[in-house]
């Protein structure tokens, strides 16, 4: 399985993912369609977070199952933790 570097803008948040990446999407929810962010699907064993977790911001809304998950420092949104399919994650 190929690995995949990520992180937020000034780098404070850095991830990898282990995972094909063959479908990049776009989430419906209220927030995402703000950002117009686009993500890749991965499993939760997938995604590890390699620098900067206590850089990590949590924000939660509505029923408090999605996570979204964001760099304190620059903002930038990283992944987030689907409500409809916990075990999920999606990248940005």
């Amino acid at each position: 399985m190929p690995r995949h570097l990520g992180s937020c803008h000034c780098g404070a948040v850095t991830f990898a993912i282990e995972a094909e990446i063959d479908h990049v999407t776009a989430c419906d929810c209220s927030l995402c369609v703000k950002k117009n962010a686009r993500m890749v699907r991965v499993r939760e064993d997938a995604l590890t977070v390699l620098s900067g977790e206590d850089h990590l911001g949590d924000y939660q809304w509505n029923t408090h199952r999605a996570r979204h998950h964001f760099c304190r420092i620059c903002g930038i949104y990283v992944f987030h933790r689907k409500r409809a399919a916990p075990d999920l994650y999606e990248v940005n």
